[in-house]
């Protein structure tokens, strides 16, 4: 910023940035209110007045965002997919065998879920568009693939037994979808129970030792 700006054009140029950031916060925030609501009671119960009223939004500002609900569903789709596909290449730039690797995907996904609230639940998309449709499953397939190579590389270093990965993924995402149905209710629930119930019933079965 130059000493000689003029105030009153810096404040003008200012405002929009400023203006977007807020409608970017707004939007994240009605979408977790959206995947928080959806989960819990389903795309077909969910209204857009309550996914509103979680937030203090009404429906007209609500409406401002998404032109209905199942633009806000697809959104909510795209938005874990991102999260999810992020957290994979994370985990596969740092390297180690395929047992770690897997073990560090699912606590960082039990993490980011603390920070940035549950994921959609991945289990149905069958109410959106034909092609909106097409397109999560088409983007859930490649990152099942990606999921797949962890257990493909287990079994080529040693870590994990043989087994059949894309089985064994399909049985892994099952259980991490009815997480986010299940376990809110359970009291003093923790990402460390979660992941020793995991590792108890999951990933000591793949381990080789």
């Amino acid at each position: 910023m130059s000493k000689g700006g003029d105030p009153v054009a810096l404040a003008e140029e200012a405002r929009p940035m400023a203006q977007s950031l807020k409608s970017v916060k707004k939007r994240e925030a009605i979408l977790r209110a959206a995947i928080e609501t959806i989960n819990a009671k389903g795309f077909a119960a969910a209204t857009m007045t309550e996914i509103g009223a979680a937030i203090d939004l009404r429906d007209a500002a609500l409406y401002y965002y998404f032109p209905n609900k199942q633009a806000l569903a697809f959104a909510g789709h795209q938005q874990s997919l991102e999260r999810f596909e992020a957290i994979l290449g994370v985990v596969e730039a740092e390297g180690g065998t395929g047992l770690c690797k897997l073990r560090r995907f699912l606590r960082a996904l039990l993490d980011d879920a603390v920070t940035n609230g549950p994921q959609l639940y991945f289990g149905d998309s069958s109410y959106l568009a034909d092609d909106q449709r097409k397109a999560i499953e088409a983007w859930t397939a490649r990152l099942a693939k990606r999921l797949e190579r962890f257990l493909e590389e287990g079994m080529a270093d040693g870590t994990i037994v043989a087994c059949e990965p894309p089985l064994v993924v399909q049985l892994l995402v099952g259980m991490l979808i009815w997480l986010t149905k299940w376990t809110p209710g359970t009291p003093g629930l923790t990402n460390e129970r979660l992941l020793e119930a995991i590792e108890t019933t999951a990933l000591q079965g793949l381990a080789t030792t």
